[in-house]
C-alpha cells in the first residue's frame, strides 16, 4: 500500500489510538497526536496505552507525534477524535495549519454544548471547502485494538471521500461501510449515548431484561421521530450508526454511558459515578442538546426526558421510571410509524 495517503489521527485516548492502531496495521502512514506530550512519550515508548488500553501492544508502522502542526503536515487526510465539547476548539486550531488539500474526517459523536449544532455544521463553518466525513457505527474502541469483528460506516456529501475513508478501514476484521446521510449518521451517535444511561439505569436498579428490551425499542422510535423531524433518513438510523450503535451501549458494558447509567441506578451520586468511570461520558451535555431539538419540533421524548431530568438531578431514577409508567395508555403507532410517543 505504498500509494496510501499519509492519516493524522488527532487525540490518542481509546478511539484514536484504535483507530490509528488499525490503520497502521492496514498499511496505511499514520501518525497519532494527543495534547499531554509526557502521556504521548511514554505510549511511544511502551507501544502501549496503558491508560486506556493496556492489554494491546501498538504496531511498530504507527508514528507518534507530540507537535499539532509537525502531526498534520503534508497529511492527506486528518481524523479528529476529541470529545465533542472540545472540537470545535480543535477546529480552530487546525484551521491555519492545514494544507490546502487535506481532508477533514471524525469519529466524535456528540453535538457542539450549548448550540446542538452538529458536528458536520462545525466542519462546514469553520473548515469550508473540504472534503469531510464522519466514522461512526457500534465499535468499542477496545475490541477494534484487539481485532475482534467489528463493523462501522463512514457518511460524507462526497461519495468518492467515504468510499476512500472506507477502504483504508477496512480490515480482515473489520467491515467499513459507506453513506451519505451525515445528519442522520451523526444523530444516531449522539443520542445513543442518552439511551444507554435509561438502560443502564433499569438494570442497575435490577428491573429485568422486558424493561431494558421495552427502552431500547422505544428508545428507537424517540432517535426515527427526532431524525426524521431533522431531516434525517430512517434507514440510516435503522443501520449501523444508530439501531447498531444503539444495541451496543445500551447492552455492553464498555459503554461508560452505560456504566454512568448502573452506577445512578445503584443510588451512586453523578459526580462520583463519573470519577469512577475516568472519561468524558457524553451524555451529560448530550442529553441537554436532545431536549434542545426536541423542543424545537415539538416533540415528546419521554425516555430522553427522563434521563435529562435524572442527570440534572431534577428526579430520582426511581421517580423517573414511575412518571414513564404512568404515561397514558395508547397505540404504539397512533398516527404512523413516526407518529407521536
Amino acid at each position: 500500500m505504498a500509494e496510501c495517503p499519509t492519516l493524522a489521527v488527532l487525540g490518542a485516548g481509546s478511539w484514536g489510538t484504535a483507530l490509528a492502531a488499525l490503520t497502521a496495521r492496514n498499511g496505511v502512514p499514520t501518525r497519532l497526536w494527543g495534547r499531554d506530550g509526557a502521556a504521548l512519550a511514554a505510549l511511544a515508548a511502551s507501544r502501549c496505552n496503558q491508560r486506556y488500553l493496556p492489554d494491546i501492544e501498538l504496531p511498530v508502522e504507527l508514528d507518534y507525534v507530540g507537535d499539532l502542526a509537525a502531526a498534520v503536515h503534508g497529511a492527506a487526510i486528518v481524523l479528529i477524535v476529541v470529545p465533542s465539547h472540545a472540537f470545535a476548539s480543535m477546529l480552530g486550531e487546525l484551521a491555519p495549519l492545514l494544507d490546502a488539500g487535506t481532508s477533514i474526517a471524525w469519529a466524535t459523536k456528540g453535538f457542539e454544548p450549548g448550540t446542538g449544532r452538529f458536528l458536520h455544521e462545525l466542519v462546514a463553518a469553520q473548515l469550508p471547502g473540504r472534503a469531510a466525513a464522519v466514522i461512526t457505527g457500534p465499535s468499542f474502541a477496545r475490541e477494534v485494538a484487539a481485532g475482534l469483528p467489528s463493523a462501522v460506516t463512514v457518511h460524507s456529501d462526497d461519495d468518492a471521500f467515504a468510499q476512500k475513508l472506507a477502504s483504508l478501514l477496512h480490515a480482515p476484521n473489520l467491515r467499513a461501510y459507506s453513506g451519505n446521510d451525515m445528519l442522520g449518521a451523526e444523530l444516531g451517535g449522539a443520542m445513543k449515548n442518552v439511551l444507554a444511561v435509561a438502560t443502564g439505569i433499569a438494570d442497575g436498579m435490577q428491573l429485568g431484561l422486558n424493561a431494558r428490551a421495552g427502552l431500547i425499542t422505544r428508545g428507537m422510535n424517540e432517535m426515527l421521530r427526532l431524525g426524521v423531524a431533522l431531516g434525517a433518513r430512517p434507514e440510516t438510523l435503522i443501520g449501523l450508526s444508530g439501531l447498531g450503535d444503539l444495541v451496543l451501549t445500551c447492552t455492553g458494558d464498555l459503554s461508560r454511558n452505560r456504566r454512568l447509567g448502573l452506577a445512578l441506578g445503584q443510588g451512586i451520586a453523578i459526580d462520583e459515578a463519573v470519577r469512577r468511570i475516568g472519561q468524558v461520558v457524553e451524555s451529560i451535555l448530550t442529553a441537554d442538546e436532545v431536549a434542545r431539538l426536541a423542543d424545537k419540533h415539538g416533540l415528546d421524548l419521554p425516555i430522553s426526558a427522563g434521563v435529562r431530568a435524572v442527570l440534572h438531578g431534577e428526579v430520582t431514577p426511581v421517580d423517573g421510571l414511575k412518571a414513564l409508567m404512568a404515561r397514558e395508555q395508547k397505540p404504539e403507532y397512533p398516527r404512523g410509524l413516526f407518529g407521536t410517543a
